[in-house]
Order: structure tokens, then sequence, then C-alpha cells
């Protein structure tokens, strides 16, 4: 692994340590998850995982400081939330977050990788880093490139057009490594990757976990959404703030029932026949797990928790 200003990606400022007790989240439509539990130390991999729905990208935000804590207490590195989360974004940096930092499918993979050269080298620098000459700061954010490409495992020249290949033309595992890659750039001590395993096969699976693994063992902290959480990392999951969630959803449902019946005055037999012979929607959506990939989450959920997360990200 390439080295900028004499340390590794990674190792720029070491690792943060997350602590959370009873943290919550809420969004426009009620809460996103409630009741969150974290302590993972500097350089630790953080696995946030649960079903489609259940929070896990509003949790993410929320630990990068991209979304507000409404209750509860955390803390990233020296940082409260959700008093400074300008702190935490300083330090914490985001990739494969969709709606948040998509890639531009129109652009290649070397006009993404300039355009955050450029970034960093306007942005990213302190003080005296600008008053540097231009040239050295090119340089400085060219091997900052190189090095997070190394990080990330992204060979240019494996592309089918080198850097000049398009976004759109990318295989998903190689558009993941390239947004980590981005993210790389600017030395984050806290790395946020959503949908990390998302449609990928088992062996790219693996290989996503490898790398996360990696930067995590090279010094950053790293916080990732996944359908099922890697050996060894620092699980927290969203499963029970989301099935409380859909108890409490469901019981009102069910107490308005015997209610319109006896409205209408409708006899209840007929209407017991004749949901028996209707499948429950609980047992088809459970054919349709045992079917289908239980690990690819649901998009009409996977929208609303995404669309709520970009909608308090703006707010934040």
């Amino acid at each position: 692994m390439q080295r900028v200003q004499g340390r590794h990606v990674g190792e720029q400022a070491g690792g943060v340590r997350i602590a959370a007790d009873g943290l919550g989240v809420k969004g426009p439509r009620g809460w996103a998850v409630r009741g969150i539990s974290v302590d993972a130390e500097p350089g630790a991999l953080v696995a946030v995982e649960g079903p489609s729905g259940s929070g896990r990208t509003c949790l993410l935000l929320a630990l990068t400081g991209r979304m507000k804590v409404s209750e509860g207490t955390a803390a990233v590195g020296d940082a409260r939330l959700p008093k400074q989360m300008a702190a935490v974004r300083g330090i914490s940096a985001l990739a494969h977050v969709p709606g948040v930092n998509d890639l531009d499918p129109a652009l290649t993979v070397g006009e993404h990788l300039r355009e955050r050269a450029l970034l960093q080298r306007r942005f990213g620098a302190s003080l005296r880093g600008l008053l540097r000459p231009r040239g050295e700061r090119a340089a400085e954010a060219e091997r900052r490139v190189d090095a997070a490409l190394e990080a990330a495992g992204l060979d240019l020249e494996a592309l089918p057009k080198g850097p000049r290949t398009a976004v759109r033309d990318l295989e998903r595992l190689e558009a993941l490594r390239l947004s980590i890659a981005l993210a790389l750039v600017g030395g984050p001590r806290l790395l946020g990757v959503d949908d990390a395993d998302l449609k990928l096969s088992d062996g790219e699976r693996e290989e996503v976990r490898a790398l996360l693994r990696s930067l995590a063992d090279a010094g950053t902290t790293v916080v990732a959404v996944f359908g099922e959480a890697p050996e060894g990392a620092v699980r927290v999951s969203t499963t029970q703030s989301h099935d409380d969630r859909a108890a409490g959803d469901d019981r009102p449902d069910e107490q308005d029932q015997p209610d319109e019946a006896d409205q209408t005055g409708q006899a209840d037999q007929p209407d017991e026949a004749q949901k028996a012979d209707e499948p429950d929607p609980a047992d088809r959506a459970d054919r349709a797990d045992e079917q289908g990939h239980p690990d690819e989450p649901d998009e009409a959920d996977q929208g609303e928790e995404k669309a709520d997360a970009i909608v308090e990200t703006g707010r934040a």
C-alpha cells in the first residue's frame, strides 16, 4: 500500500472510536431506527445488518454526521452527536450511498478521479498547504489518488478502456471499488459504505469483505451496511427496531377489522371462508423469500429508506 506524506492511506491520523447508547434516528415517516448501541474501537469494521427498510442507511448516515441523531447518546472520536455533526463530517467520508454520492454514469473513471483530485487540492488541504506551489499540490493530489486506488484494489489498466472506461460500463464490484477509492483520497478516519454486498456473487462478496477488512486493519474505522455481517466484525443489527415498528403498525389494523364488519352488517362466516381460500400475505412473502434471494432487499422498502435518508441528509 502506498504512502501519502509518509503515512499509508487509512493511517493519516488513525481511526476513531464509535460509541452509542440508545441511539435513535427519526425521519419524515417517523422513527427510522431506535435503541441502537455500538462500541467499536478505532480501526474496527462495523457491520450494520438488517432487513431492507429497517433504517440501515439512516444509521450509517447518522454515524458519519450526515443525519441528525434524535435520541440517545453517540460519540465519534471526540465529537458528540448531534451537536458536533460538522466535526464528524470533517473526519469521515461516504462511499456507494445511492442518492447521496452516486457516480455519474456519463463520466469516465479518469474524469471522476481528476475531479476528486481537484477537489482535494482546492478544499482538502490546510491553509499552509494551499500556500504551496501549484505543482507541488497537484503532485500531492496525484499521489493521494494512486494510493487510494491501490488501497481500494482498483487496477485502471484492467478496465476495458483503462481510465477512459465510462462508469456505466463498469461491473458492480468495479464501481464499488471506484467509489471507495474516491472516498479514500481525503484520508478519512471513518469510512461509511452502503450496500456493501448487494447483488454480488459469493466470490465478489468475499472480495468486498476482505477489502473492507484490509482498510480497517490499516487504521481506518469502517462502517458498512451488509446483508450478512462478516465474521470478526462489530455487528450492529437494525432487525429488532424494524420488528418493533412493524408490530406497532400492524396492531391498529387488526383492531380496525372488527369495527368495519360491524358497520357494514355483513356476516362474518362468508368473509372467513373467502379468506381461507386466499393465500395469506405473510405466507406469500415467506414463499417469495424461499424462492428468491433473501440477501437482496426489497426495492420498495429500500427506496423509502433511501428517500428518508436523502431528505434528512439535506437538512443536516
